[in-house]
C-alpha cells in the first residue's frame, strides 16, 4: 500500500500495540485477558505494518519465521500444565504459585506461563498464515 498516512501511523502504533499486548498478557491471570487476546493484539499490530510497509518489512522487523513460535509456545503452556503433576503431585492445570510479589507483576504463577505460551502460539499462527497468503498473493 502507498498512503504515507498508514505508513507513519502503523509505525506510530506497533509498538503501542506490542506494548499493550503485552499489558493483556500480564493482566489476564488477574481479570479478564490473557495469552489469546493479548496475542491476537500483537500478531494484528504485525498485520498492519506488513500491509502499510510491505511484508518484507515486516520479516526484517520479526528477524525469526512466525511458525518458529508455535512449538516454542506449545512447549511452554505444556511444561506448566504438567509442572503441578512433576513437583507437587496434584493434578496438571492446577496452580502454583510463587509466595511473594514481584514487581510490577504481583503474584507469579503457572498460569503466567501458560497465558505465555498461548501468546506465543497465536502470534505464530496467526502471523504464519496471513504472511502464507500475502505471499501467494
Amino acid at each position: 500500500m502507498k498512503s504515507l498516512i498508514l505508513k507513519t501511523v502503523s509505525t506510530t502504533l506497533l509498538p503501542l500495540l506490542i506494548l499493550f499486548s503485552v499489558f493483556v498478557l500480564l493482566r489476564g491471570h488477574y481479570l479478564p485477558g490473557g495469552g489469546f487476546i493479548g496475542g491476537l493484539i500483537a500478531a494484528i499490530a504485525f498485520i498492519l505494518h506488513a500491509f502499510a510497509n510491505g511484508l518484507d518489512q515486516t520479516r526484517k522487523l520479526i528477524r525469526i519465521h512466525p511458525g518458529f513460535l508455535i512449538p516454542v509456545g506449545l512447549a511452554i503452556a505444556i511444561l506448566s500444565a504438567l509442572a503441578p503433576v512433576i513437583f507437587t503431585g496434584d493434578p496438571a492445570m492446577t496452580g502454583l504459585w510463587y509466595e511473594k510479589d514481584i514487581a510490577i507483576l504481583g503474584k507469579i504463577g503457572s498460569a503466567l506461563f501458560f497465558d505465555t505460551g498461548v501468546y506465543l502460539v497465536v502470534i505464530g499462527v496467526c502471523l504464519t498464515i496471513i504472511f502464507t497468503i500475502s505471499e501467494s498473493v
